[in-house]
């Protein structure tokens, strides 16, 4: 028996390995018939795995699924694992003579590689690493969006993968706000309390990771478009009750997040969900919706700044952090962004290099031991810091061929893949406020969400130019929503 279990625990290792190349093999041959089923379990990660301990009182960690394997494959190995999904999708699509569905924004990933590349080279003149000149605390997640983008775009062919598409990030929302507000009720909520644990603001919160609130509001766009849109498609009393429960919990998820940059950025997204409605729609759901969440989060904000101390009063006390000596350590927010700004003005057509490091990260506390830009709160001035004037044009210029995309996708697209393209453009919206003055480019849970949400209206168009819908001659003369897609 003690020679069988000394066998067996020697073997253990090889039998891993065998295991995961079964497995490589099983996931390869699912991936070539059904390319979909590899894509939701990749998106499945992000949207019920958290990405940060930030704030939370453990003193041990263990490496999280989104930086495993970086050390020695440059990536996690949760992006290869993407990457391989992709190249299966690729396969069976060029098998089945599908052709790769338009996309602008194919032009924009590459210039972004190009410019990554041009960096890799002057890093190898300055005896600069590889594995410095590819961190995440550089641009290089942003290349990582490029092919889960296509792997959607590859994935979801037909109006069936779409509509299933939209109703697994439904419940995918309600699940992680329901568990979130359960948490929240009976267990002292989130336990990565940064206000709590670390600012001495006394309260609890549902998810401090943002991109938990990101799923939440891409849920509520669909469900809210699938309840309040004008020409409705039949749907069972079941998924009705699906609508209005994601309504509910992923609004009231969002709220007691209690982050600042969470409340902004859902009422941009609000608007952008109130635009895909009739005028006289649109007043009765702000008559309705608007005092609503309103009321909540007005008495979120009081809650929380009522616990803070020296926040001061009026408007400005909900960006007492941002006021030099105001409230402890987090006056250096102020003082990081100075810092940063120096930079950039000083190298404003090349930046200080993906594996740069801003001058003066020394006397920032939270940047002890890591990276100058690992934790630089603006994603706009961490792009012009590391890569200048030539990325902040690429930023730009993307951000702006998606807008131009949506818009016309939203104008033009049928009720039944509305919600989809919606949910995207409200995505993005939500995270404006965390593209000025939040982290989103060093974490690969946030820029894989970010390229989520820039697939969903190209999803829904792609399958909305291959498969028309048949809508009614009545219908189609309706001035406010043109239900036939336009070509791509």
């Amino acid at each position: 028996m003690q020679n069988f279990l000394l066998y067996f625990y020697t073997s253990l290792p090889f039998i891993v390995v065998v295991l995961l190349a079964v497995l490589a093999v099983v996931g390869m041959g699912v991936g070539m018939v059904w390319p979909r089923f590899l894509a939701y379990v990749y998106i499945a990660v992000f949207f019920f795995r958290n990405s940060t301990s930030y704030g939370s009182l453990a003193t041990m960690g263990t490496p999280g699924v989104y930086s495993r394997g970086s050390g020695v494959l440059f990536f996690p190995l949760l992006l290869w694992c993407m990457f391989g999904a992709w190249c299966c999708a690729r396969v069976s699509a060029s098998f089945q003579r599908y052709p790769a569905p338009p996309c602008n924004l194919r032009p924009w990933f590459l210039a972004w590689l190009l410019l990554l590349g041009g960096h890799v080279a002057v890093g190898m003149f300055s005896n600069v690493t590889l594995a410095e000149v590819l961190a995440p605390s550089g641009f290089s997640n942003i290349i990582w969006m490029a092919p889960l983008v296509s792997l959607m775009l590859l994935s979801f062919r037909t109006r069936e993968h779409a509509i299933e598409l939209s109703r697994f990030i439904m419940l995918a929302g309600l699940g992680r706000a329901m568990f979130g507000l359960a948490r929240w009720a009976f267990l002292g909520g989130d336990p990565n309390n940064v206000y709590a644990n670390m600012n001495d603001i006394k309260i609890k919160l549902t998810f401090f990771d943002i991109n938990d609130s990101l799923l939440c509001t891409i849920a509520f766009a669909i469900a809210a478009v699938n309840l309040f849109q004008v020409f409705k498609n039949k749907r069972s009393l079941f998924w009705t009750a699906i609508d209005w429960a994601t309504l509910c919990t992923t609004a009231a998820c969002i709220v007691l997040s209690y982050r600042r940059s969470a409340w902004i950025g859902f009422v941009l997204a609000f608007l952008i969900i109130m635009m895909r409605f009739p005028l006289q729609r649109r007043i009765h759901m702000m008559a309705l919706g608007a005092p609503v969440m309103g009321a909540g989060l007005l008495y979120a904000a009081i809650k929380r700044l009522g616990h803070t101390k020296g926040a001061g009063s009026g408007l400005s006390s909900l960006f007492y952090d941002m006021e030099s000596k105001r409230f402890g350590a987090e006056s250096e927010r102020v003082l990081e962004l100075k810092y940063a700004l120096a930079d950039f003005i000083s190298h404003p057509f090349t930046g200080i290099g993906t594996w740069g490091r801003y001058t003066g990260y020394q006397h920032i506390s939270w940047q002890t031991g890591q990276d100058g830009g690992l934790f630089l709160h603006s994603g706009v001035l961490h792009i012009a810091l590391k890569a200048g004037l030539p990325g902040l044009v690429l930023l730009g210029g993307t951000i702006w061929v998606f807008t131009r995309f949506a818009r016309r996708a939203l104008r033009t697209l049928p009720p039944d893949l509305l919600g989809l393209a919606t949910a995207g453009a409200a995505g993005l919206a939500f995270m404006l406020p965390d593209l000025l003055v939040g982290t989103p480019f060093p974490q690969v849970r946030t820029t894989q969400m970010l390229a989520i949400c820039l697939a969903l209206p190209y999803v829904a168009m792609a399958v909305a130019s291959a498969q028309p819908a048949v809508q009614p001659v009545e219908t189609r003369k309706r001035r406010h929503v043109n239900l036939v897609p336009a070509h791509v």
